[in-house]
């Protein structure tokens, strides 16, 4: 019989790969509010609501009854998200509340390890030339990296005998895009939009991504060596090589219209001006850039994967740069299918 692995937001992009890749290996067992799109062969799937302590408590009870108790590990990647900042309620209920629930239901299974998927957001951002690692500063600017924080806090007390592995992760990205930030640049630069020529901020700053091939490559080697881990480890996960903002937009230029992005830095005033104005006067319903953005234009994220690369043996294999051209070419096929699909 195959070891029992679960995981939360089996629904996302994420959970729908970590699924799929360990359902060879071990008996994968899905919670989420909705349906997997694209069901896999051999892969359980429960409606969970882990805002509902009785609702968890019911999945993992027809966990229990179906395949024992003996759990390998718990890939906890569900987690209230919202580019707009969001209220802090659904934070608290979906995130925090949700982790808790699962921990307290928990309680009545043989779990031998539990995966958090936090985010690298969760730290002070740094200066050029440094890197941040698993020690750095930790300084969440906003309510999703805030509650990650205190879901961590939340795990470290209330894991009971499982080990606890804490995940902080660089942004993700695929061959396709499906990454908010970067869907937002292309459109931008593929409409020749006035705006996507300014930034309120220092153009040779950047931060780190990772491919989704590389995020699971890291979650196999976690659950792999589950039993040679720390009782709490944390790693951070991200590419070493950071484009910076202006890289950013040259080469994306250059791939849509064959030239650099000339791009302006400009100042936050000036920026929230026009972003309030953009709102107020256009009939653009909602705008991707919102005021609370602008005051983090400058932040640096380059990471530091020492520990990664030693404890698991892991290190990204793509990189940013050398995948763009691989979304434009994908995003030139079709470009209003594609811009529909990144809902931008």
């Amino acid at each position: 019989m195959k070891p029992l692995l679960l995981i939360t937001g089996i629904c996302g992009r994420i959970g729908c790969a970590a699924a799929a890749f360990f359902s060879e290996h071990f008996q994968v067992v899905g919670l989420d509010i909705c349906e997997p799109a694209f069901p896999c062969e051999g892969i359980d799937y429960l409606f969970t609501d882990i805002s509902s302590l009785e609702n968890v408590r019911d999945s993992l009870a027809q966990v229990k009854e179906k395949y024992g108790d003996q759990i390998a590990s718990f890939i906890h990647l569900a987690a209230y998200y919202n580019f707009s900042g969001g209220a802090w309620d659904k934070y608290q209920k979906i995130t925090i509340d949700g982790t808790a629930n699962l921990l307290t239901a928990l309680q009545d299974f043989q779990l031998e390890q539990f995966v958090f998927s936090s985010t690298m957001l969760v730290y002070a951002p740094c200066e050029m030339g440094q890197k941040i690692s698993e020690n750095s500063p930790i300084d969440p600017k906003w309510e999703y990296p805030l509650s990650k924080v205190k879901t961590e806090e939340l795990i470290r007390e209330k894991r009971g005998d499982a080990s606890s592995v804490i995940l902080r992760i660089a942004g993700i990205y695929d061959d396709l895009c499906n990454s908010i930030p970067i869907s937002q640049h292309i459109m931008r630069i593929y409409n020749k939009e006035l705006e996507s020529h300014f930034f309120p901020g220092n153009v040779h700053h950047g931060t780190s991504f990772l491919h989704m091939v590389d995020l699971i490559r890291a979650l196999k080697l976690v659950v792999e060596k589950r039993k040679q881990l720390a009782p709490e480890e944390i790693f951070v996960l991200g590419e070493l090589q950071v484009m910076s903002f202006q890289s950013l937009q040259d080469e994306i230029g250059r791939l849509i219209h064959g030239k650099p992005w000339w791009t302006m830095r400009i100042p936050k005033w000036f920026a929230k001006a026009g972003a309030y104005a953009k709102k107020r006067f256009t009939r653009e319903k909602k705008s991707f850039i919102q005021p609370w953005m602008i005051d983090l234009a400058d932040d640096h994220y380059e990471l530091d994967i020492q520990k990664a690369k030693k404890i698991l043996g892991w290190e990204p294999v793509h990189n940013l740069k050398n995948c763009l051209s691989k979304m434009i070419e994908k995003f030139k096929e079709d470009p209003k299918k594609w811009l529909k699909h990144h809902e931008v």
